[in-house]
């Protein structure tokens, strides 16, 4: 679908303080206020609502992000697993564009700082797609984000396996939780080749839960990695990640 986007590209941003600045110019809207932004909407909880909303504590951030729905709570936690996000923010501004001469307004689900620069997510479910106003909306959201030479990504279900894999390792992301000198002690080992189930008995004078606790926290931190399209098991190969 075809959309003609007309300057100024304009951004309205909630303040760490909860002030408003309202119609930026998308081009040199620092991205320190973004990186600060709180989230533009704000949700309730109530009996009977439709939708699965939330908050997530990121190890990337040290603190609580929120979600709107279950997919977006699946995009939050690919987002901390990968180690080359380095920020996230939850619903970072207000995006506002003169499109085929109308005003259209947008909310982004995600902005994520990189290695690679700054991308911008949106979440939603696949069959949802093909929906003409959902696939205008994002047809112009994406035009107006790479612009400014930003990425922009679409969002929808992930692999299954993959998800709860990244799932479970999360429960492993609180870094505080695990004895230091034990995880030094497996970043020292050879741990590249070596199935999981011999990773988690590497350390016989250690008891074999907490062992097995911080190998998974190696995985999770991106120490090693592993294949991660099937359920994890014993079998399992790790290889040291790329650096």
């Amino acid at each position: 679908m075809g959309t003609a986007v007309a300057a100024p590209v304009r951004l309205s941003v909630r303040r760490g303080d909860e002030t408003v600045v309202e119609d930026l110019e998308w081009p040199s809207v620092p991205l320190g206020l973004l990186r600060e932004a709180q989230p533009w909407r704000t949700f309730r909880w109530y009996k009977g609502q439709q939708h699965y909303s939330g908050t997530y504590w990121s190890a990337t951030m040290g603190d609580h992000v929120i979600y709107e729905s279950r997919l977006e709570l699946g995009r939050l936690m690919f987002a901390d697993f990968a180690p080359e996000v380095r920020h996230i923010v939850a619903q970072p501004f207000l995006l506002k564009a003169d499109v085929d001469s109308k005003v259209r307004k947008h909310i982004p689900d995600y902005l994520l700082l990189t290695d690679d620069g700054p991308l911008v997510v949106d979440v939603k479910p696949r069959h949802r797609l093909e929906k003409p106003e959902v696939a205008f909306t994002f047809a112009w959201t994406r035009e107006a984000v790479t612009s400014r030479g930003w990425q922009y990504q679409v969002w929808s279900e992930p692999d299954p396996p993959v998800l709860e894999n990244v799932r479970f390792l999360a429960g492993y992301r609180r870094d505080w939780l695990f004895d230091p000198d034990l995880v030094a002690a497996l970043r020292a080992a050879d741990l590249d080749g070596m199935p999981l189930g011999d990773a988690f008995r590497l350390l016989p004078g250690c008891p074999r839960p907490l062992v097995k606790s911080a190998v998974l926290h190696l995985l999770w931190s991106g120490h090693v990695t592993t294949s991660l399209d099937r359920p994890l098991s014993a079998g399992h190969v790790l290889r040291r990640a790329a650096q």
